[in-house]
């Protein structure tokens, strides 16, 4: 579920903060650590929300994020919780660790590292780094845990997964994380600009979407 508001942006010790106006613990039924995804005006960060005591929680915004942004000033906010919690980032979609102008393939060195082999394209960093930053190994990633990763790189998604379960016709966007399925365990890889980037056979300029499952829109 997301929440929306309007509020002003407070400065505080490390960029800044928003209060929200409600209380977590009472309308989104959490406690403890609450790790959310937030959409500030135009940019889109993760965070953790920060404790105020009895439910009262604010939204850290980093000194980076702040920069794009006046400090008293209203704007939009809107946040859902996430399902893990948020490793703190340097990066938002104001912010991200690059502009996706480009694909260099990403090859696996043993199966099972599909899915930090794509988040390892997409961010333009070494498969080891991805592995570090997603915290998961061989056979072990999944599309909730690409997508945690893209967040934290700032790197800017569609909030859907579209499944088209092989059919033919699909007119795929510029760039997408699609899904195949192989026998028990998913396989993902990157499509760029008509280009199939796979970390097991690397570039592939003519993509066979029938073998595809679903994709998820990166947005460039």
């Amino acid at each position: 579920m997301k929440y929306s508001f309007i509020s002003a942006i407070d400065k505080s010790e490390n960029g800044g903060i928003i209060k929200i106006p409600f209380n977590v613990w009472e309308i989104c039924k959490k406690e403890g650590d609450v790790p959310v995804k937030v959409k500030l005006g135009e940019s889109v960060f993760v965070c953790n929300l920060i404790p105020e005591g009895n439910g009262v929680y604010s939204i850290p915004v980093s000194a980076e994020t702040l920069k794009s942004f006046k400090v008293g000033e209203e704007y939009p906010i809107t946040f859902r919780v996430t399902q893990s919690s948020a490793k703190e980032s340097p990066y938002s979609t104001s912010n991200p660790i690059r502009k996706i102008d480009g694909i260099d393939v990403v090859i696996q060195p043993h199966d099972g590292l599909c899915g930090q082999s794509c988040v390892a394209m997409l961010a333009g960093i070494t498969l080891e780094d991805a592995i570090n930053v997603m915290h998961c190994g061989e056979w072990q990633a999944t599309m909730d845990k690409i997508i945690n990763a893209l967040n934290y790189f700032g790197i800017d998604h569609s909030e859907e997964i579209i499944y088209t379960n092989g059919r033919e016709g699909v007119t795929l966007p510029k760039c997408c994380v699609i899904l195949e399925k192989m026998g028990r365990y998913s396989h993902y890889l990157v499509y760029f600009d008509g280009v199939g980037y796979d970390s097991n056979l690397g570039r592939i300029e003519h993509y066979d979407i029938t073998k595809m499952k679903g994709y998820m829109e990166v947005y460039v």
